[in-house]
């Protein structure tokens, strides 16, 4: 059983806790025991699963659909952790759902926001979020998939990749570039339904972590203007400021393995027998285990003094860029050594830390690699010392 005393903290409300204990219940009844099937078919169940119980409405800030006005950010993260600690793929399909809709939280339409939510809410919609391309990764400002006014529509035109939930989303918000200035300041967010024509899905794409991946292509995709997300030329905001909301929860995720990571950790240590006393008789193991525990509070602390900073209206960019930095380096540390202390087995397809090695890996690169949190952290240092 995982360490709950940090729900203890000051940056939490009751609420929160008793979100944290009725959404441990749930996931031990529902979604720990999914491993081995079809990717695809899986995580629709786990939408499906998610909605019917009520889970995705706090990835969706807008009521009535919601669950209280805006986004809560310390709820998102608690919910993140407990199902990566739980199931991998549990956590992708809700944060997915979160993310793939978060503009259209943040900025939509009145009418958009009364098409699309409700349905992802209830997990009878899946949504995307289509912003990287071969070439516009962490260098989202380069992006190159364009779009022109034609009338009352829109017309697409380009490639996006790496785009999770591709393959299976019922829409997808898209980031293009527009052209109302250079840079940043001339790209436009639209939602694009998987049933459009001039739509298609070019390549699934397979990784370590299965979920759903892939390749998306655009050929003379004509979309009506109304679908646009925010003002024109403003989708690099709505993009950064999506990502604000949900950065911080990538670095719960990595939490949640993390302390999944430890207990499984703990187990062997305990149990494991070796010249007439066990694994955890050794110092060296000790040592390992105290370093491990070291590094998960240390990086909790990170993700929810960001989570609480944003809950209470300030800016984390900073804090974010720390929050992730800390969470997902140190959890790959964590089960590392997770991975080390079963031996053999910690290598062994099927096993818990060897599927948790595989989930890791990623959230060190999605939504701004370590390398690029490096980077807001200094500039935010250095903005604030010329201030």
């Amino acid at each position: 059983m995982a360490d709950k005393s940090y729900l203890e903290w000051p940056f939490f409300e009751e609420r929160h806790r008793v979100l944290a204990r009725e959404l441990d219940d749930w996931a031990s009844a529902n979604v720990s025991h999914l491993h081995g099937r079809d990717v695809d078919s899986a995580c629709r169940e786990l939408v499906r699963k998610l909605g019917g119980a009520g889970w995705l409405r706090h990835a969706v800030g807008v009521q009535p659909w919601g669950h209280g006005k805006g986004i809560d950010t310390r709820a998102i993260c608690l919910i993140r952790e407990t199902l990566a600690r739980h199931n991998g793929l549990a956590d992708f399909a809700f944060a997915m759902q979160g993310l793939g809709s978060g503009a259209i939280s943040l900025q939509g339409t009145p009418q958009q926001q009364e098409r699309y939510l409700s349905r992802v809410a209830s997990g009878e919609a899946i949504a995307a979020f289509a912003l990287s391309e071969p070439d516009a990764g962490s260098d989202v400002a380069n992006l190159q998939c364009a779009a022109h006014v034609d009338g009352d529509h829109a017309v697409l035109e380009g490639e996006k990749t790496w785009i999770s939930n591709g393959g299976i989303a019922d829409f997808y918000v898209v980031f293009c570039r527009t052209g109302e200035a250079p840079g940043p300041r001339g790209i436009s967010a639209f939602i694009v339904d998987a049933d459009t024509p001039g739509f298609e899905i070019a390549e699934r794409i397979d990784v370590i972590a299965p979920h759903p991946l892939a390749r998306l292509r655009f050929r003379n995709c004509r979309v009506p203007l109304s679908q646009r997300v925010g003002a024109a030329g403003e989708g690099f905001k709505v993009a950064m400021r999506t990502l604000d909301v949900f950065r911080t929860s990538v670095a719960a995720a990595a939490l949640g393995f993390a302390r999944r990571a430890l207990d499984e950790a703990l187990q062997r240590a305990t149990t494991r027998r070796m010249f007439n006393q066990t694994l955890a008789d050794f110092q060296l193991t000790q040592a390992k285990l105290a370093q491990m525990a070291t590094t998960i509070d240390s990086a909790a602390l990170l993700v929810y003094r960001a989570a609480w900073q944003r809950d209470q209206g300030r800016g984390v960019t900073k804090e974010a860029a720390m929050a992730k930095l800390s969470a997902t380096e140190g959890a790959q540390q964590v089960i590392d050594a997770a991975v080390q202390m079963f031996g053999g087995l910690g290598v062994m397809s099927g096993q818990p830390v060897e599927q948790l090695y595989r989930e890791i890996r990623s959230l060190r690169i999605y939504e701004g690699a370590t390398e690029v949190q490096q980077l807001i952290i200094a500039r935010e240092l250095l903005k604030e010392m010329k201030a």
